[in-house]
């Protein structure tokens, strides 16, 4: 998939497929969610993103884990592109989109069905838990996360 957010800032309005998404989460929405214009609040899409990239980072065939390292989001942009309301049950994709010296983009996106509800570019960095100061991605890392590559078609 070529990327929702290129480097010159003109974003390509397609809207990508769950087929894009090598990793999948499914969740709910919640009658909490919802704010007063009868709506999922937009802050509750963040969330639903965080569920999705934990998922994959956290999955225990994935063993993502650095030592003396931990990922931290740097950079968050989303895009809304349809309503959620209760009870809709949505599912996240989310994949890989590129990697850096010391950090990865992880573009993601919440489904109600076939619907694309939202888009996300999430840009995370590797960060040495002691000095709080980003380190370069370790080969093998690389290695792990790379099945999870965006799909193109």
């Amino acid at each position: 998939m070529q990327s929702d957010f290129p480097a010159d800032g003109k974003r390509d309005r397609s809207r990508p497929t769950l087929a894009h998404f090598p990793h999948r989460l499914g969740d709910v929405v919640r009658y909490r969610d919802m704010d007063v214009q009868g709506h999922v609040n937009n802050a509750l899409y963040s969330t639903y993103f965080e569920s999705g990239r934990v998922a994959l980072l956290r999955a225990p065939d994935l063993s993502t884990g650095v030592l003396h390292g931990t990922f931290a989001l740097v950079r968050a942009e989303i895009e809304f592109m349809r309503e959620l309301r209760w009870p809709d049950e949505i599912t996240i994709g989310s994949g890989i989109a590129e990697f850096g010296n010391r950090s990865f983009v992880m573009q993601q996106a919440i489904f109600h069905g076939e619907d694309c509800a939202a888009t996300a570019r999430m840009v995370l960095v590797l960060m040495d838990e002691q000095t709080r100061r980003p380190i370069p991605l370790p080969p093998d890392l690389i290695a792990r996360l790379s099945p999870y590559k965006l799909q193109t078609q």
